[in-house]
This record gives C-alpha cells, sequence and structure tokens, in this order.
C-alpha cells in the first residue's frame, strides 16, 4: 500500500472510533436517565444514509458525509433542527424534560468520553512500551543547532545546554522542540553562565515557513567513522570503522559542527587528521572533495553513544499501577501544551493561525507506514483535540449547550426555544467558517508550498 493510502486509512479508523465512542458519551447518560434518543450515527446522513437499522426507538447507522458524527435526543434543539418537535407539549422522556444536571451530564459526556479515552491509551502506551529518552541534562557539551538561521531567531547557538521553558526543567531532549513552540521564555547555561531568554513571539511562524528544517535542536554528533563506502575518495587513506576523530587541519575537533567549517575552508584538499583507534591515536591525510565533504558514514546507535559517554539513554517501565498516574499525568500534559497552543492561535502576533489545519492536516499526523504506536498515540492527542474542541462556549457544539445549561443553574431562567434556535444557527455558521478556514489552509498549503 502507498504511504498516502496507509495514513488515510488510519484517519478513518481513528476517526470512527472517537465519533462513536464521543457520541456514545452522550448516548449512555440519556438511556441512564430514561432519555430516548431517536439516532446514533457515525458521519452524517444527508439526504441518505449508507446504512441504517433501527433497534428499539433508536436508528443506528452510517452517513456518507464523514465530517463528524451525532446523536438525535428527543427534545433537543440540535443539528437537526427539529423545530415542528419542539412546538409540541414536553414529554416526560425528551431531553427538555430532564432536571438541569441531568441534562448537564449527557452534555458533557461526549468530551468527557474524549479526554478518559487518551488517558487509557497513554496508560496503554506506558505499560506497553514504556518510555525511551535522551536525558537532556547527560549532553555533556550542550546541543546542536543544524539550522543556525532558526538558531539566531531564537536565539540559541551549538553548545548550549537548555535548563528550562517557562520554569519547567526539561527532562528529555525531545521535549526541547515542543516545549519551545508552547512557551514564552527559556532558561539556558552558555559558558558556565545561566541566561534567561525570551522567545520570539513569532517564533511558530518562522517555524512553519521551512518544516524541512523545524528540527533543528539535536545531541551533538561525534565526529566518528561509521562506514567507507568503496567509491569514496579516503577508500584507502587508512580510515577504519570506528575512528574518532579529534583533531583536522591542526584544529583539534570532536564534534560534527565543530568539523563542518574546517572542511569548507579546504575542499579540493588533502590535510592531516589524527583519529583514536582503541584508544591510540594514529595519524592520517584524508582528501576532502569539492563539495566539502569526506565520502564517509558518521554515526552509532543511541547505545554506543550512551556507552562512549555522549548521552544517557534513559528507559522507564511502568507496572500497571504505576502506568496510571503516568497516562493521567500525559493526558493533561498533552492537553496543557494544546491549550498554550490555541492561545498562539488567537494571537495575530505569533502567526500561528497559518498552521491551523483541516482533514489533511490529521491526516498528516499519522505515519506513512503502519506502526500501531504512533497510531494509538496520535489517536489519543487527536482525542485530546476534540475534548477540547467540544467544550468551547460555541453555539451548536457541546461546550454552547452547557454555557446555556449553566446559565440556567444559575439564574433560574431557561433561554427560550426561539433563542436557541437562533442560537444553533449562528454556531453553525461559526463551525462552516473554521471549517471553511482550516480546511482553505489545507489546500493553499498543498498549492503553493
Amino acid at each position: 500500500m502507498t504511504p498516502i493510502l496507509i495514513k488515510t486509512i488510519q484517519f478513518f479508523l481513528s476517526l470512527s472510533l472517537l465519533i462513536v465512542l464521543h457520541e456514545l458519551g452522550h448516548f449512555i447518560p440519556a438511556k441512564l436517565f430514561k432519555t430516548r434518543v431517536e439516532k446514533f450515527y457515525l458521519f452524517f446522513d444527508v439526504k441518505f444514509s449508507l446504512f441504517k437499522k433501527k433497534i428499539g426507538e433508536t436508528v443506528y447507522g452510517i452517513g456518507w458525509l464523514p465530517l463528524g458524527g451525532y446523536v438525535k435526543i428527543s427534545g433537543m434543539i440540535d443539528e437537526s433542527m427539529d423545530k415542528e418537535q419542539m412546538q409540541q407539549e414536553p414529554k416526560p422522556w425528551e431531553f427538555r424534560s430532564k432536571p438541569t444536571w441531568q441534562r448537564l451530564i449527557i452534555m458533557l459526556g461526549g468530551v468527557t468520553v474524549n479526554f478518559i479515552l487518551a488517558v487509557v491509551i497513554f496508560i496503554g502506551l506506558v505499560f506497553t512500551y514504556g518510555e525511551e529518552y535522551i536525558a537532556n541534562d547527560s549532553l555533556k557539551d550542550g546541543i546542536w543547532v543544524t539550522e543556525k538561521s532558526l538558531g539566531d531567531e531564537l536565539g540559541i547557538r551549538t553548545g548550549d545546554k537548555i535548563l528550562s521553558v517557562d520554569g519547567e526543567k526539561i527532562e528529555a531532549l525531545q521535549q526541547v522542540l515542543p516545549a519551545m513552540v508552547y512557551g514564552e521564555n527559556y532558561t539556558i547555561e552558555r559558558d558556565g553562565q545561566v541566561i534567561e531568554k525570551t522567545i520570539p513571539v513569532d517564533f511558530i511562524e518562522t517555524l512553519s515557513e521551512d518544516k524541512e528544517k523545524a528540527r533543528f535542536i539535536s545531541f551533538r554528533l561525534p565526529f566518528i567513522i561509521n562506514d567507507i563506502p568503496k567509491k569514496s575518495p579516503n577508500a584507502d587513506s587508512g580510515l577504519q570503522k570506528g575512528d574518532a576523530v579529534v583533531e583536522m587541519a591542526g584544529k583539534p575537533v570532536e564534534y560534527k559542527d565543530e568539523v563542518t567549517p574546517i572542511l569548507e575552508a579546504n575542499k579540493g584538499k588533502e590535510v592531516p587528521i589524527k583519529v583514536m583507534r582503541d584508544g591510540s591515536p594514529v595519524d592520517l591525510t584524508i582528501s576532502i572533495t569539492d563539495e566539502a565533504t569526506l565520502g564517509v558514514v558518521l554515526g552509532m546507535s543511541p547505545e554506543e553513544y550512551k556507552e562512549a559517554g555522549y548521552l544517557e539513554l534513559k528507559t522507564l517501565k511502568y507496572t500497571f499501577w504505576e502506568s496510571i498516574p503516568a497516562g493521567w499525568n500525559k493526558g493533561v500534559k498533552t492537553l496543557s501544551d494544546y491549550i498554550k497552543g490555541m492561545k498562539k492561535i488567537f494571537n495575530p502576533d505569533t502567526g500561528a493561525y497559518k498552521e491551523v489545519g483541516g482533514f489533511a492536516a490529521i491526516g498528516g499526523m499519522f505515519p506513512d507506514t503502519w506502526n500501531w504506536p504512533a497510531f494509538w498515540a496520535t489517536t489519543a492527542f487527536i482525542s485530546i483535540i476534540l475534548a477540547f474542541m467540544n467544550i468551547l462556549p460555541i453555539p451548536a457544539l457541546d461546550g454552547g449547550h452547557v454555557m446555556f445549561l449553566l446559565y440556567e443553574m444559575v439564574t433560574g431562567r431557561k433561554p427560550s426555544d426561539k433563542f436557541l434556535e437562533y442560537a444553533q444557527m449562528i454556531g453553525f455558521f461559526i463551525l462552516i467558517a473554521l471549517l471553511l478556514f482550516a480546511n482553505g489552509n489545507d489546500l493553499y498549503k498543498w498549492l503553493f508550498k
């Protein structure tokens, strides 16, 4: 299967699971409170359904328009806009006849299930696979900024040690970039001095301009030879696999970032180098190509880097009971980070609104090969997104209904059906506008980027 097909299958599988469970979050409390549910649909059935079957008082079906799903609860002003039903006298089994606290629980059921689902997935992931990461404080010579322009924009350079972002210590190297994206300020250690820096307000926009270079922070790569291809200009130079270059053209070096400028300055030349081999220094002469390369392959496995003392690779394993708080904390942290990201989207100065995406962007989050851990991690993240988006106080969303129910509980006055109808229509148009904007962004990026 092609990568696009694999992504598409994962997208629809994940979306279907999340929609069904979200709607179950409304369906189950509605049935517990003896409220009639007329329809339970995966996707929307505009004009016709792909499948439907009535069981009891509820029609279960699959629509053809994959923009979401719904449960139609009797006596409720929702996306069905069933005005005829609302003009009749309230029936005991209708939503509008139930106490406010019951209606509130029914409306909160969907987002509650979405958040709980994400936590359950995170629990399963950490219990099954644990967590493996490069300990940020183990990088003895700091980080490697692979794209200088991005580093300059952020105010960070190779060799810096990133201590914290927004006062929160960075434990794992892979946490650095997400923390920078969501954060406001950070602390580094440079040449023995602790420095506080502010993250530029438009840093997200800067990153989005070239996503190929977005992952510009890495551990410093030691210049250790992994392979010398037969076609390499240095195939007969005496270099061997495992050689660690410690001097080149008379200058002491250890990392690739130190070697690169020397290669640039000596294109097309032969220069002396010194390597450490089995604990002893060896002097050699190597050829630098006109493209400023040696024609060799660098790199070792994470375990070999660890053994050589360049980094510490931590693996955390959890018992079942330990995985529960770990999964909960991961869910809370994911939600917290997403809220921070949404704040940046609503600030035009950040340019983050340009990164808002629709279905193509969501589908692009899935890996292009079938990978169950990645699939479930992505599904958990999307579930968090759905929980947050649905609780926004926009009419036509769960959060809009919750807002009106809270108003009713506080004031003792229920908004009129006519008001709720108009609010539902306004909310619907807001959602359509957001949908068009998000998917329009996807289309623009596909056409022009």
